[in-house]
């Protein structure tokens, strides 16, 4: 039985970034109307990053970072808890837009919990796709 007080090691580490591996590989119209959803999401309010997510049945959800006194919400997480509060119980794919060269930990980890393999797409603000993170 593993030790609930140790970090199960299969699982990605919240706190730690995840490496984008490049990618020359054009995406799919519904991943690539992930991006689309994931970059409107962040610059409808000016945030960091802006996410998207589709669900076992196609439906997408998108939220961009949240940073409160009292709160704060990576844009993945924020689209996996819609996807989650909404019925989801698995995610097909995902895609970040953001300025930074990894992937946050918390976000990745929040697909993780749903999928094991769900292809995470990474873009730059103007869509360009950096990569894409598949564990």
């Amino acid at each position: 039985m593993p030790d609930p007080t140790q970090p199960d090691p299969s699982r990605p580490d919240p706190a730690a970034g995840a490496a984008v591996p490049a990618t020359d590989a054009a995406l799919s119209a519904e991943d690539n109307k992930l991006v689309i959803l994931a970059r409107s999401a962040r610059a409808r309010v000016g945030a960091v990053e802006g996410a998207a997510v589709r669900d076992q049945d196609g439906r997408t959800y998108n939220g961009a970072t949240v940073s409160l006194p009292s709160l704060s919400v990576t844009a993945l997480q924020l689209a996996v808890a819609l996807a989650v509060s909404s019925g989801a119980s698995a995610i097909e794919a995902a895609a970040v837009v953001t300025e930074a060269s990894e992937l946050d930990g918390a976000g990745h980890a929040a697909v993780r919990d749903l999928s094991a393999s769900a292809p995470i797409h990474v873009a730059a603000p103007d869509a360009t796709l950096l990569g894409t993170v598949s564990a």
